[in-house]
């Protein structure tokens, strides 16, 4: 099985093949950090219905380098935007089992970027819907994460989290469609950092024992995803450094 599906990736990267990049960010990069649903209830064993059951290296991955970067843009005062995800126990997000109910743990960061709850230049938005740029839309008809874009008169902004096929790609589908309306100006880019992204691991022999499951490898997906953000305009990058 394992081989199996180690060569059906192979041929998925002949046939979908992804250009990654390389980005150098220096102070005067005008670049935001957003984080995407970096919390218990996606990433920490046993924290909820769609947390890994199993420790998890991609999750792990992804957790630490997005650490590693949020540590960084802090350092520099640099702007940051976390979603997290939140949700009334009492309204269900089809097609997805409860997750990530608001007040509890699965809702809060993960240990690792628990510190960013101090941080002055974090703006942090609970979302109670995939998109997160949909999740953004106060009451009003205003959207936080187009005014944090704004006030900070942002260029680019750098995109890491979970999912990468799901969350990521639509926060990042949304985004590309309201730069190329003129919604976000001045946002030119939207770049998704390949190794401070990750999604989860169902694979067929586990969703045929789960009603209404749909299997998803988690290799498999995370190429896709990757790849329909960069369908989409996202500019995808394998190493992020900086200036000195």
């Amino acid at each position: 099985m394992v081989a199996s599906t180690s060569k059906t990736i192979d041929e998925l990267q002949k046939q979908l093949p992804l250009k990654h990049d390389t980005l150098l960010l220096s102070d005067d990069s005008s670049t935001g950090l957003v984080l995407v649903d970096i919390v218990n209830g996606f990433c920490t064993v046993g924290a909820g219905n769609l947390a890994p059951k199993v420790p998890n290296e991609q999750i792990a991955a992804m957790v630490e380098e997005s650490a590693k970067l949020s540590r960084v843009f802090c350092d520099k005062k640099w702007p940051v935007f976390a979603f997290l995800d939140s949700h009334d126990p009492l309204i269900p997000e089809p097609p997805y089992p409860p997750h990530c109910f608001a007040g509890t743990l699965e809702s809060k960061f993960v240990p690792e970027l628990e510190w960013l709850e101090g941080e002055a230049n974090v703006t942090m938005r609970l979302k109670d819907c995939i998109d997160g740029f949909l999740g953004s839309i106060e009451e009003n008809g205003s959207n936080v994460f187009v005014d944090w874009v704004k006030a900070n008169k942002l260029k680019a902004v750098l995109v890491a989290g979970i999912c990468s096929d799901i969350c990521v790609l639509d926060f990042v589908s949304s985004a590309l469609s309201a730069r190329n309306r003129g919604i976000l100006a001045p946002l030119q880019d939207v770049i998704v950092y390949s190794r401070a992204c990750a999604t989860y691991d169902l694979p067929v022999h586990i969703s045929e024992t789960i009603e209404d499951a749909i299997a998803h490898p988690q290799d498999l997906m995370q190429h896709i995803g990757l790849y329909m953000a960069q369908g989409r305009g996202a500019k995808v990058v394998s190493e992020v450094s900086f200036t000195t």
